[in-house]
C-alpha cells in the first residue's frame, strides 16, 4: 500500500511542478484562458488521482484489520521491562521467549499487552508499531510473505536497558509451523 500511496503523491507532485514550470515560461496571457488551465488541470487531476488513492488506501485497509476468519492464526505478546513472552492459541501450554513463531502466508492477529510500563511491538518488515499497554490488549494484524527470520523490536523508552529489549520473528512453513505446534522442534 506505501509504495501504491507514495507512486500517486509523486505523480500529483509532478505533473503540479509540470504547471508550475509551464506557468512560468508561458508568455502573459488573458484572465479568461486561465481558469480551465486552474480548474481543469490544477484542480481535477490531483482530486482524481486522490480520489482513486483514497479508495485504494481504503479497500487494502480494510484487509489489514484484525477481523476473524478461518485462515487466522492468534498470538499472545506479552512484554515486561526487557523481555517479551509469546503464547500461542493454537498450543495453550506453549510459551517461548524473546522469540515469535508465525507461519508464513498467512494473517496472524497479535494480542499484545504488559505486565509493567508502555512497550512498542514492533516488526519493521511485517507491520507498523503498535503500543503495548498494561491491563489493556492491543491487536495488530501481520503476515509473513515467506518463511524467514524477521527482526522485532520495542521502540518506546522503557528504563535502562531499553535499546537492547528486541525479539525475533520466525515465519515457518505450513510442516514446521504444525511440527512447532505439536512441540517438535523444526
Amino acid at each position: 500500500m506505501w509504495w501504491v500511496l507514495l507512486a500517486g503523491a509523486s505523480l500529483i507532485f509532478l505533473f503540479v511542478m509540470a504547471l508550475v514550470a509551464v506557468a512560468w515560461r508561458s508568455p502573459a496571457r488573458p484572465a479568461a484562458e486561465e481558469r480551465p488551465f486552474v480548474v481543469g488541470l490544477g484542480l481535477a487531476f490531483p482530486l482524481v488521482v486522490l480520489a482513486a488513492l483514497l479508495a485504494y488506501g481504503l479497500v487494502v485497509g480494510e484487509r489489514l484489520l484484525p477481523r476473524p476468519g478461518p485462515e487466522v492464526v492468534t498470538v499472545r505478546a506479552e512484554a515486561s521491562q526487557w523481555r517479551w513472552r509469546f503464547g500461542y492459541e493454537d498450543a495453550p501450554g506453549l510459551e517461548t521467549e524473546g522469540v515469535l513463531h508465525i507461519p508464513a502466508a498467512r494473517p496472524i492477529d497479535v494480542e499484545i499487552t504488559t505486565t509493567d510500563v508502555v512497550h512498542s511491538f514492533w516488526v519493521p518488515r511485517l507491520a507498523g508499531k503498535l503500543d503495548a499497554m498494561p491491563g489493556h490488549v492491543n491487536v495488530l494484524r501481520i503476515e509473513a510473505d515467506a518463511p524467514g527470520e524477521y527482526g522485532g523490536l520495542s521502540a518506546e523508552y522503557n528504563g535502562p536497558g531499553y535499546v537492547q529489549h528486541g525479539f525475533v520473528v520466525v515465519a515457518h512453513g505450513p510442516d514446521e509451523w504444525r511440527a512447532f505446534i505439536e512441540g517438535e522442534t523444526p
